[in-house]
Parts: structure tokens; sequence; C-alpha cells
């Protein structure tokens, strides 16, 4: 994902950034390191983060995906 267009959270309706934390959260492979964290944690974890600006929405026009990625 190199050309993204950041999509701030705060501009997506609450339903739609619930959706979209729920949805990158189920994604196969979703690694929280050694303790398990359930799903509502983990939906919540990275809610805090976006909401922190520790993390952001990138969108890929190109292949029309999306994922949140750590602020450098």
């Amino acid at each position: 994902m190199s050309d993204y267009l950041e999509i701030p959270w705060q501009k997506l309706s609450p339903d739609a950034f619930e959706g979209m934390l729920e949805e990158l959260v189920s994604r196969d492979g979703t690694d929280y390191g050694e303790q398990e964290v359930g799903f509502e944690d983990k939906v919540a974890q990275l809610r805090l983060a976006l909401e922190e600006g520790r993390a952001f929405i990138a969108f890929d026009p190109e292949s029309e995906s999306w994922a949140v990625l750590p602020r450098q």
C-alpha cells in the first residue's frame, strides 16, 4: 500500500466505523501477542489507537482496499 489516502475516522458514521473495526479484527492473521485478547477488547484497542492518533485508516484507491496503519 504505497499511494494511499488517509481517511479520518471522524468522517465515518458510527455504524461504518464500528463495522470497519470489527471487519479488521476478524481478518485472519491478526496477532495480538502471547496473551489471548477477546474480540471486543481487540475492537476497543483498535478504536483507541485511532482516536488517540497512534494509528490511521489508509485507503488504496487502486486496489480498493484499506488497512489501519501505525503512525510513524
